[in-house]
């Protein structure tokens, strides 16, 4: 590929990759993202791309995430607008509760007056208890008395004054006690009649008590589902609204439909032409009911073919990604081995670059000490040929000493803390010029020695240059491996940029279908929730189906019961036409009688309206229940939420204590290592001190040690002089020493250089070492800077769990509206059994008319009238028809039957 284009794949490359960081970003920067520009960059990339068929499926897959991209913003925008309407739901729900805790902290404060009042009554009632049994014991007590009066007035007959007197007074006491006893028993009916009725009260509102802490547990419980449901994912908020207001529309639908058919049991009780209306009405909607149902079945279908259409795509992308998997782990394995080989190249390179280093070194050293060695002779040779200017020699030899001396001294100062070989170093040195003045003074004495010394000089000098020719050959040998190292490394440089290349390419394409698998697994999983929903969905329809076709089945089996008993109805009629005909001449005779059954009737009527207001009454009660219930339940929600508060703060306080306790036992921990080191650098303080007060000692010790050894060199000086005018001539054997500081000098030097040149091989080796963490470092930076971060997990799994709360809420929502409609099938029943009562009453009603005109014409004129009542038509009742069913039993039936509730998946909870 020529140059021109590898320019436009580039351009092509940074800008997809610019494409894929825009579709990687959070759903908040999503909202700032400026759409107009994206869609004019995507417009010049795809004219950039157009042209080129070797780019045409990187332009595919680029306008596939394009796409997705706009995707996910006008998603986002429909969960945030849902988001804030659930918030506003939970919020009103929360009101209901506060409400209901209201209601049932009023109830519980009306029952614990009901307690003191129910108390009181108790104690009323004890009190009477006893007022009886006082009265019954005086009672006693009078009837023994007056047993005694009436055996004395037995006795005898003829009683005086006073006796009578007190008879008539026991008489009169037992005319009051008796009156009294009357008085009480009527307060103890009264008291109990009382206490009966607080009793009923009391129960009464006990059970409402109860009723109210059940519907308040049940919206607690409600209101805990509902705040776990605005915790769930947002995915498919935009796709459950519409269900949602599918839903609704479907409820009002049937609220609707439930006012029609509370119209038509109306209309029932009074018109009898109303029943083939409803048999099209029904027909119409079974008919719309099985349109639904196929429609139904025709999405199920389709979306059934969409899953197994995406499964397949998803398996072919899951092949191609293990393929690229595979292929980028190859292309790491290669990459991580030329990394290897370079590494050892490098540290070969590195090592014989220090070994040319330490041979360089070591060759100006040696070349240092050739010098040394040669100044050393020609100073010798000049010594031994000016004998005359001793003196002079000796002087500047003295004075050069001197300066050597005190650079001693100065190195001596700054080596301080080199305490011991800074002391031994000074002795040498000591040694060193105290001997360097004994040769001064006995120069002639030592010109032997310093011959046979240049000899050995000269010996060292030859050996040295064998070695430096040696070294020199080995290296001019380095240096050519070390320009074959480096063509190598060169070379290797070069395959390990390919490779790179080639790495990047690799990359950028597992980047791109990396985003591809995302993309797919999430319209994958998208689909997967969508056909569960579906299924879900479509199993509840047909279990609403079936209950529908066996409520249609019932209603036309009802609805052939019907036209029967009306086909009979007509015929009855016909008869009863005919019999008004001729009863019609006993119309006139019998006005009276019809005046006063008016007024019976009217009576009925009155008795009718009274029963219509009290299901009025009923109605209102019922609707100020639900009224409660729903008070109840937005307390709760607000509840709920102050206690998901108060849980919230708890735990995050409980967090900031765990990390202040941590943080806290980390400062014990600093505080602990801290006193450590006080105590170390008290104890250091205290040696240094000590060693300060030692150190005038020190000073004494070396003025003495100084001074000693002036005396040893004097005495040596002695003995040299004593033995070259040796007193005793008797003595053949000459002794003779050589001095081996300056060697040991040289050694020393040598030996601090070697251990320079390690320090130093070890200092690069650490840097090499500092240098390849450095770089594994920020290849990690990069690497981490590229991979999503837990923010984007954290948002997956939020989403996730929206979703799943507002399938719960689907079908508690669903449950709750099959709760509907039982009790609306209930409150059918109540109408169809008080219409039946109403029914009753009127057939009760004319059939005690009937009577009593017939006993009045009886009365008038028995035969005509006689043979008129033979042919009166005898009511229909309910045991004569056969083949039908009563009214109450059927309509009973009916709501059994459609009370048939269908929670979560559509399990029937009627066993």
């Amino acid at each position: 590929m020529n140059s021109g284009d590898q320019e436009s794949n580039n351009a092509s490359q940074s800008k997809h990759e610019k494409a894929n960081g825009d579709s990687k970003q959070t759903p908040k920067e999503a909202d700032l993202f400026d759409l107009e520009q994206l869609e004019n960059d995507f417009q010049d990339v795809m004219t950039e791309l157009m042209g080129d068929k070797s780019l045409e499926r990187f332009r595919i897959e680029y306008e596939k995430v394009h796409n997705a991209l706009l995707r996910a913003n006008t998603q986002e925008k429909r969960l945030i607008k849902k988001c804030r309407e659930l918030n506003a739901e939970i919020i009103n729900n929360a009101a209901k509760v506060q409400t209901a805790i209201k209601l049932s902290q009023e109830d519980q404060s009306s029952i614990a007056s009901l307690k003191k009042e129910m108390e009181k009554a108790w104690k009323m009632v004890d009190a009477s208890h006893e007022k009886e049994l006082r009265a019954k014991e005086t009672i006693q007590q009078l009837k023994d008395e007056i047993n005694n009066l009436s055996q004395l007035v037995d006795q005898g007959a003829g009683l005086n004054s006073g006796k009578e007197n007190l008879l008539k007074e026991a008489i009169r006491a037992k005319e009051e006690i008796s009156q009294l006893n009357e008085e009480f028993k009527v307060n103890a009916k009264k008291d109990q009649n009382k206490m009966q009725d607080l009793m009923k009260v009391i129960s009464d509102n006990e059970a409402a008590a109860i009723g109210h802490k059940q519907e308040l547990q049940n919206l607690q419980d409600q209101l805990a589902i509902k705040i776990a449901d605005q915790e769930r994912d947002q995915r498919r908020k935009e796709r459950m609204e519409k269900e949602m207001k599918e839903f609704r529309a479907k409820y009002e639908k049937k609220v609707g439909e439930q006012a029609e058919l509370r119209e038509e049991l109306v209309e029932k009780s009074t018109q009898m032409q109303a029943f083939e209306k409803d048999l099209q009405d029904s027909r119409g909607t079974l008919e719309k009911y099985v349109r639904d149902y196929e429609s139904l079945f025709s999405r199920s279908q389709k979306l059934a073919d969409l899953l197994n259409d995406q499964s397949d795509k998803s398996m072919k992308l899951e092949v191609e990604r293990r393929s690229l998997q595979k292929e980028i782990k190859l292309q790491q394995v290669e990459l991580n081995r030329i990394r290897l080989e370079k590494s050892v190249a490098e540290r070969k390179i590195d090592k014989e670059k220090r070994i040319y280093q330490k041979l360089e070194e070591r060759l100006d050293h040696e070349h240092t000490t050739k010098l040394v060695l040669q100044s050393q002779i020609t100073s010798m040779q000049k010594d031994l040929d000016n004998e005359k200017v001793l003196d002079e020699k000796q002087q500047t030899e003295m004075e050069r000493l001197e300066r050597e001396k005190k650079v001693e001294r100065r190195n001596v100062e700054k080596a301080e803390a080199k305490a011991n070989q800074a002391h031994d170093d000074i002795q040498a040195n000591e040694r060193v010029e105290m001997s360097l003045r004994q040769e001064l003074a006995g120069l002639k004495r030592e010109a032997t020695k310093q011959r046979k010394l240049i000899y050995q000089l000269e010996k060292g000098r030859e050996r040295y240059e064998m070695e430096a020719t040696e070294q020199r050959a080995l290296l001019f040998q380095r240096e050519e491996d070390i320009k074959a190292k480096v063509f190598q490394i060169e070379e290797a440089q070069k395959k390990v940029l390919e490779m790179e290349c080639k790495l990047k390419q690799q990359q950028q394409l597992y980047e791109q279908v990396r985003s591809e698998r995302n993309h797919s697994s999430k319209n994958l999983n998208d689909c997967r929730d969508e056909i569960s929903e579906l299924k879900r969905k479509f199993t509840i329809l047909n279990h609403q189906i079936e209950q529908l076709k066996e409520e249609v089945a019932t209603k036309d089996d009802v609805l052939v019961k019907e036209h029967f008993q009306h086909c009979k109805v007509e015929k009855e009629k016909d008869l009863f036409k005919n019999e008004l005909g001729r009863l019609h001449a006993l119309v006139s005779s019998n006005e009276s009688t019809i005046h006063h059954q008016d007024a019976e009737l009217r009576k009925m009527s009155a008795v009718m309206r009274g029963m219509d207001d009290e299901a009025l009454k009923q109605r209102k009660e019922y609707d100020q229940v639900i009224h409660e219930r729903d008070i109840l339940g937005t307390q709760l929600i607000r509840r709920n939420d102050e206690l998901s508060l108060l849980y919230e703060k708890l735990r995050i306080q409980q967090s900031i204590l765990g990390k202040g306790e941590a943080q806290y036992q980390e400062r014990m921990q600093d505080t602990r290592v801290l006193k450590l080191k006080v105590t170390d650098l008290k104890r250091e303080l205290h040696i240094a001190k000590h060693q300060v007060g030692q150190w005038d000692d020190l000073k004494r010790e070396v003025f003495h040690l100084e001074r000693a050894l002036l005396q040893e060199k004097t005495k040596v000086r002695a003995l040299s002089e004593e033995l070259e005018n040796p007193m005793n001539v008797h003595r053949w054997r000459k002794l003779e020493g050589n001095d081996p500081a300056m060697y040991e000098l040289l050694q020393k030097v040598q030996t601090l250089q070697k251990r320079l040149i390690q320090k130093t091989e070890q200092v690069v080796e650490k840097d090499l070492v500092i240098e390849e963490k450095e770089k594994l470092y920020n290849e990690l930076k990069l690497i981490l800077a590229r991979q999503p971060g837990p923010e984007v997990v954290e948002q997956l799994s939020w989403y996730q769990q929206v979703v799943r709360d507002k399938e719960k809420q689907l079908k508690m929502l669903l449950s709750e509206q099959n709760m509907f409609q039982s009790t609306e099938n209930e409150l059918k029943f109540q109408i169809e059994r008080l219409s039946h009562e109403i029914n009753e009453y009127k057939r009760k009603y004319y059939k005690k008319k009937l009577e009593d005109r017939i006993r009045r014409t009886r009365s008038n004129n028995d035969t005509s009238n006689g043979s008129g009542i033979d042919r009166l038509p005898s009511l229909p009742q309910k045991s004569q028809l056969p083949g039908r069913m009563q009214p109450a039993q059927a309509q009973r039936q009916l709501a059994l039957a459609s009370t048939t509730r269908y929670v979560g998946g559509g399990f029937s909870l009627n066993q």
